[in-house]
Order: structure tokens, then sequence, then C-alpha cells
């Protein structure tokens, strides 16, 4: 096994060694920053569907509220409004849903089911928890979830709510006096909820996994290519040289090319220390010879 194949062996063993416990480090890294962006990317989503709530309250139900004795506009009810634009939003990211999920909405979509009722009453059992950040298992894999909590902040939401007498009564003949009454100021009624399958963080972290390895891949080979081929140039091939020298000695040439290595490296030493034997060979059996 020549010295050349020593090398990368020795280099690729070395390489592969701290490949695989940087990679383990690296996957679990690029998992939970793909996590965080994901999370991060449903904060935007949430803090967009609630400045369409307000926007809604402030700005679109004042312009058409004299319209509503006579007949119920949905677009002037904030979760309606969220949840239709956070529809249109789908269109362009369909991984990311949204609901506004209440235990007692005037809209039968917007009603909890039990893990949703779960998060609406944890928000309302602590009055400080304004985020909730989760995973679940559903019939479709597994799915991450962020949860702001619904509160009644603007008393104008009460005018719909409060009781089925001060509602609109085009509200009530589109919706029944059953549903969406009874809350009160400041009461968490809901929550706001983007999900997300865990299947989109974790393609985001293999695609940067597998980004990385490539990268490190890249650098490795020509890295490696780099080494050999200064290995080549600066080690082997002056090596060579003094071994066929060696050799034409070994057999008696005294008159064989000296090997001329410039600089002051170990090769150009051995070099020098080489030349130096043969001419003192050549002269301890020249006087051999003359003593003879």
């Amino acid at each position: 096994m020549n010295l050349l194949v020593k090398f990368n062996l020795i280099l690729l063993l070395v390489f592969c060694g701290a490949l695989i416990p940087a990679g383990i480090v690296s996957s679990k890294t690029m998992q939970r920053n793909a996590r965080e962006q994901v999370l991060a990317n449903a904060r935007i989503m949430m803090e967009t569907a609630q400045a369409v709530r307000s926007y809604t309250v402030n700005q679109v139900k004042p312009l058409v509220e004299y319209q509503l004795a006579e007949k119920f506009i949905p677009q002037t009810v904030p979760a309606y409004s969220a949840t239709e634009i956070f529809a249109y939003l789908r269109q362009t990211n369909p991984e990311y849903a949204y609901k506004e999920a209440t235990l007692n909405p005037t809209n039968p979509r917007d009603r909890t089911v039990e893990w949703e009722a779960d998060i609406v009453n944890a928000f309302r059992n602590d009055e400080k928890k304004k985020e909730i950040v989760g995973e679940r298992d559903t019939p479709q894999g597994r799915s991450l979830y962020l949860s702001h909590p619904i509160q009644i902040k603007d008393a104008k939401c009460l005018t719909c709510h409060s009781t089925p007498e001060a509602a609109p009564a085009s509200m009530i003949k589109m919706y029944g006096a059953n549903n969406g009454f009874g809350w009160k100021l400041n009461e968490v009624i809901g929550a706001q909820l983007v999900s997300v399958p865990m299947s989109v963080p974790l393609k985001m972290a293999e695609d940067a996994m597998r980004a990385l390895i490539t990268s490190l891949l890249v650098i490795f080979v020509f890295t490696l290519v780099v080494m050999n081929l200064l290995l080549h140039f600066i080690v082997v091939r002056p090596i060579r040289r003094l071994a066929r020298t060696a050799d034409e000695v070994s057999l008696g040439n005294f008159e064989a090319e000296d090997v001329a290595i410039s600089g002051k490296d170990e090769v150009a030493m051995l070099a020098s220390s080489f030349s130096r034997m043969k001419i003192s060979l050549k002269k301890a059996i020249s006087m051999l010879e003359e003593g003879n």
C-alpha cells in the first residue's frame, strides 16, 4: 500500500468519524430550527387574522350596520372574515390550516372539538397564558399547532352575543337564538388555531441537512484532490526519485544523478543528507579499493 493510499484512507476515516456526530447534532438543530420557522410563519398568519378581525369590527361593520336589521351580512363578523381571508391564503400555503375554535359559536363551523376545547379551557383557567404550542396525532399524521386566546375586549362584540334580544333580527333568523349568546366582556370564548403537518418542518430539516451534507462532500472531495496533488509533488515524487537513486547507488552506480530539492523542509533535508551519504560512501569505497 503506497503512501497516497494510506493518506487517503486516513483522511477518509477522519472525515467519516467527524461527519457522523456532526450529522447527528446538525440534524437535531435543523429540525428544531425548521420547527421554529414554521411556528414563526404561523404567528405571522395569526397576526394577519387578528388584524382582519380588528379591521372588520372597526371599519367594515359600521358601514353596513344599518342593513343588519333586514339582512344579516356574515362578512361583518370578525371570525367569518378572518376564516375566509385565511382560506384565500391557503391557496398558496395549503399546508397551513386556520380555525377560530369557539365553545359557544354563532356559526356551527366554529364549534370546538374535544382537543380544541381543552386548549380553550387552558386559556380560560390561566389568564396570563397567551400562547400554546403543541403536537397531536391526526389520521393524516402528526400535526403541529399554535394557538392564541380569543378574548372579548371590545364591547361592540356584545351587541350580537350578549342576549338574543339585543342581537340583530337578521342574525337570529339565519343562525337561531340558541347559539353564540351569553358572552361577557374580557371573557375567553375561544382560541385561534393554526395547524400544520409535522411533515412540513421535517421536510425542511431534511432538505437543509441534504444541502449541508452535499456541501461537506464537495468540500471534502476538493480538499482531498488538492491534498493529493500537494502530497504527490511535495513528498511522493521527490521520495520516489530518491528511492531510484538509492537503488542505483546500491548497485554500484555512484554516478547516479543527485536529487536536488529546494527548500528547508524535511524532504529537502533528506535529499541533502542522501547526497552527502552518497559522496561519503563513494570516497570510502575508493579508499578501500586503493588500499587493496
